[in-house]
């Protein structure tokens, strides 16, 4: 039994000390510098820059639609590239936008349609999924909803009738 650990601890000292390459050696400088400017260019984001980030219909009727429009700019150093507008309810629908990259400094816009929906106090966000550092930018729209006054009244249970 000694001789069997014997002989493979000698095998294993023969084979770690075969292996005597300088991984050092091995480097190569043009990957090296590849890899630095593959870094650098991933740290470089797009910055998307809007004219407004919110804005206020004021007073509208009910089931009035109405709609904007936002334009925005790519302030950073590389291409923007928005992958989608999404809002948060059908009532409001984002429409035209570019979905080819957009260079650093060049403009873009889309807008958005609001179809009067709700009562009162009205908000929305529209959010632009793109390729800028935080992924996602969000701009608002309000609106003051009031009730359309050629609307037939509906009498509910609880609401007197006038004669």
């Amino acid at each position: 039994m000694k001789k069997v650990v014997l002989a493979l601890s000698a095998l294993c000292l023969i084979a770690f000390t075969s292996c005597k390459e300088d991984a050092a050696q091995k480097i190569d400088d043009n990957k090296v510098a590849a890899a630095a400017d593959r870094d650098a260019a991933s740290s470089v984001y797009p910055v998307l820059t809007f004219e407004k980030t919110e804005h206020d219909f004021g007073e509208i009727i009910a089931k009035t639609p109405v709609e904007t429009v936002f334009k925005y700019k790519n302030t950073g150093e590389a291409p923007l590239v928005i992958t989608d507008i999404k809002s948060t309810c059908g009532c409001t629908v984002p429409e035209d936008w570019s979905r080819a990259p957009l260079a650093p400094g060049e403009e873009g816009q889309f807008t958005v349609k609001f179809n009067g929906s709700g009562t009162n106090k009205v908000s929305k966000a529209i959010t632009v999924t793109a390729n800028t550092e935080k992924g996602r930018e969000v701009v608002k729209i309000t609106a003051f909803v009031k009730p359309d006054p050629n609307a037939p009244v509906v009498a509910t249970p609880l609401s007197p009738v006038i004669k």
